[in-house]
């Protein structure tokens, strides 16, 4: 049986939830050729977590059900709909311990980490209800004559397929689900295969939240079904979150669908430019904690730092003595933690991997990343020096490693900070406000930060990014814009018509 199931965290066996009913999932013993999903916890690797086979038949079962649903969750009313996600927000609040144990168990994040992505989750309904969201889909309507008006209105695009990363497995779908629901979707989610006990939680939340059958679907599964689910005709929409190469594959499975609303929230090699009249104690602070929050893995971690050249002899060291003294173990630890383990051994080695070619390539390693002589997936803090940053040699490494140059000036850092074909984050640490005024226009990011470090967001701010790192269609407090599209409607309501000129009389 699951761990998740032993330990108390999940009520069912391993289970898709399709149309108000779990069905339970094949053992990984009987799986035989079906893709088989495990995730184990990375602390702790031979403790397997959760592990079942998908059944790729439940792809066609929970859009169905969705689609079934449909026209009844629109016809309820957003009142209705409102009263349900109030719901949800309560069942989220007295599930919070248990969900943030789960993360931490399936992911390796701290208790810290993991206690403030639960809250995360009822905090997310509150702010979508709150009125600043809402009246993004209110509508309006204005007099074109004395008789004829001419309104907009605002129509939910139907079965939505939502699929979650694995470093918010619970945070950041919710950011979808809940403005989907809200708008009129309904919803199919298929959580990470590297964290699908989190996304079965979440469906045993939705199912103690008494979501009428159909409007909220969790099914399991790895790049099989994920296939199946972005590439399935009765699909209206895609809210997608993880990686540019993942969300490269749905864009080019959909350039025949131009109508289907595809939403990317992926990856980025954010940039901190460190100016010479920075507050240098704030500036290692928010790097370090930047580059290295959640093992590095947040697609909002600080990949690039650019230090200008009269401060770089004192930055670099300084910034590489605090990684190096940064508390490494197990989330559940009692002791402080900093960062635990990396979601896998293949994670791991990929980032043991870049070190090495970067080095070869003639980078050089201030602090090395390197295992812990322990069981685990840990790696520890990571600093190297390049010449400088360039476009064509840029790319995302996703774990505890960050890459620093040096920039004559403050035109020369803006160069070097975009250097990238991502473009999520950026942070600039410079005491001054006119320099602040001066390169943030120029800096090629969807959030830009001043005196903060790259990693962190804001629910009530928009998220997302540039390029590589999304399609410009923001997330957080505007989320309910790609939720909803907006239908124009001119109404007459007499029987006034004017003959138009060439027409004759009749």
């Amino acid at each position: 049986m699951s761990e998740a199931v032993l330990r108390g965290f999940l009520a069912h066996p391993p289970s898709d939830f399709i149309g108000g009913r779990f069905l339970a999932l094949r053992p990984s013993a009987v799986a035989g050729s079906s893709e088989l999903v495990a995730s184990h916890d990375p602390a702790h690797p031979a403790i397997e977590v959760w592990s079942g086979a998908a059944e790729h038949s439940h792809v066609d079962l929970a859009v169905k059900a969705a689609r079934t649903a449909g026209r009844g969750w629109i016809d309820v009313g957003q009142d209705f709909r409102r009263a349900a996600l109030m719901r949800w927000r309560d069942v989220l609040t007295s599930n919070e311990d248990r969900m943030t144990r789960l993360i931490t168990f399936e992911t390796g994040k701290t208790l810290a980490e993991s206690r403030l992505e639960a809250k995360a989750l009822a905090d997310k309904v509150s702010i979508t209800l709150e009125v600043q969201s809402t009246s993004r889909i209110a509508g309006f309507d204005f007099a074109v004559t004395q008789t004829r008006r001419g309104i907009c209105a605002f129509r939910p695009h139907g079965v939505m397929a939502v699929f979650g990363p694995f470093n918010f497995p619970a945070h950041l779908p919710n950011g979808h689900f809940v403005p989907a629901l809200l708008a009129g979707n309904t919803v199919v989610f298929k959580p990470s295969e590297r964290t699908p006990a989190v996304g079965q939680l979440l469906a045993e939340l939705a199912d103690l939240a008494a979501f009428p059958p159909g409007v909220f679907n969790v099914i399991s599964g790895g790049p099989q079904v994920a296939a199946k689910l972005s590439d399935h005709p009765d699909i209206d929409g895609i809210l997608f979150t993880g990686s540019w190469i993942t969300g490269r594959r749905i864009l080019a499975a959909n350039l025949d669908r131009p109508g289907r609303m595809v939403a990317l929230e992926m990856g980025g090699s954010n940039a901190a430019i460190v100016c010479a009249d920075c507050h240098l104690k704030q500036a290692v602070i928010e790097c370090v904690r930047s580059a290295f929050a959640t093992a590095g893995q947040r697609c909002s971690c600080t990949r690039r730092i650019i230090v200008d050249a009269s401060i770089a002899d004192t930055f670099i060291p300084l910034f590489a003595r605090v990684a190096s003294t940064l508390l490494i173990g197990s989330g559940d630890s009692n002791e402080p933690i900093f960062m635990g383990p990396l979601i896998s051994s293949a994670a791991r080695e990929s980032v043991l991997a870049f070190q090495s070619r970067k080095v070869r390539e003639g980078a050089v390693s201030i602090l090395s990343s390197s295992k812990l002589e322990r069981e685990g997936w840990f790696l520890t803090p990571g600093v190297m020096q390049v010449q400088r940053f360039d476009i064509m040699t840029d790319e995302e490494v996703f774990g505890p490693l960050v890459q620093i140059a040096v920039a004559s000036d403050d035109d020369d850092a803006i160069i070097q900070a975009n250097a990238s074909q991502f473009g999520l984050a950026a942070a600039i640490f410079t005491a001054s406000e006119e320099r602040w005024q001066c390169i943030s226009p120029s800096i090629r990011a969807g959030c830009i930060n001043w005196n903060v470090g790259t990693a962190g967001a804001s629910s009530r701010l928009p998220f997302g990014g540039l390029g590589r790192s999304g399609n410009n269609r923001p997330a957080g407090a505007m989320s309910l814009d790609y939720c909803a599209a907006p239908i124009a409607q001119l109404e007459e309501r007499t029987d006034a018509v004017t003959l138009p000129q060439g027409m004759r009389p009749f």
